[in-house]
């Protein structure tokens, strides 16, 4: 069942256009943070959708084909579970927005291929030091629903809780969606005025 809202969601970003350098799109689980993040990257003349999910079963392979019935023939697909920095880099360029979906996606297949995390984080970073073309990032904000009742569910709680906090300090916008309505945590525009 798909929901689709009624009315649009009254903290949506203008739509002047252009991106910020580097934007965070955070939400839990059915948020509505993919489909903002959407909206905001087709502001690009070239929009670039950077897929991080590996399928490993069926459910997965569903979840991956919803979003890509979401996208039209505006969209280019890159499909990198794991050098993330160098898709970005390789992607990224003044007329394209790269689109990155998503961060705990990927640092789920850092963990699941034994990659050393504190590398692949640190390429991130500086990929976003200053891309050639803007990036929007979704990541998942698992810290809102209390602590994990095991190591390693625990381990990845606060790995996505420090990859966020790092990629938010890079973001010139940060948004935070909530039951499909987008609220701005850290808003260029506001700062500049």
């Amino acid at each position: 069942m798909s929901v689709r809202p009624l009315v649009p969601a009254v903290n949506e970003p203008s739509s002047e256009p252009g991106l910020a350098p580097v934007t965070l799109v955070l939400g839990g689980v059915r948020s509505g943070k993919s489909a903002f993040a959407e909206r905001l990257t087709l502001r690009a003349a070239r929009p670039v959708y950077l897929a991080t999910a590996e399928i490993f079963d069926e459910e997965m392979r569903a979840r991956v084909e919803r979003h890509r019935a979401r996208r039209d023939a505006r969209w280019s697909t890159l499909e990198e579970p794991i050098d993330l920095a160098g898709a970005i880099e390789r992607a990224a360029a003044p007329e394209a927005a790269v689109l990155v979906d998503c961060l705990t996606v990927w640092l789920g297949n850092l963990l699941h291929h034994g990659a050393d995390l504190d590398a692949a984080v640190g390429a991130l970073l500086e990929s976003l030091a200053a891309p050639a073309g803007p990036v929007v990032l979704v990541s998942s904000e698992v810290g809102l629903g209390g602590v994990p009742d095991n190591a390693l569910a625990r381990a990845f709680a606060d790995r996505a809780g420090e990859l966020n906090q790092a990629v938010a300090r890079c973001a010139a916008d940060v948004y935070l969606t909530v039951a499909g309505i987008a609220t701005a945590l850290k808003d260029s525009r506001k700062r500049g005025a």
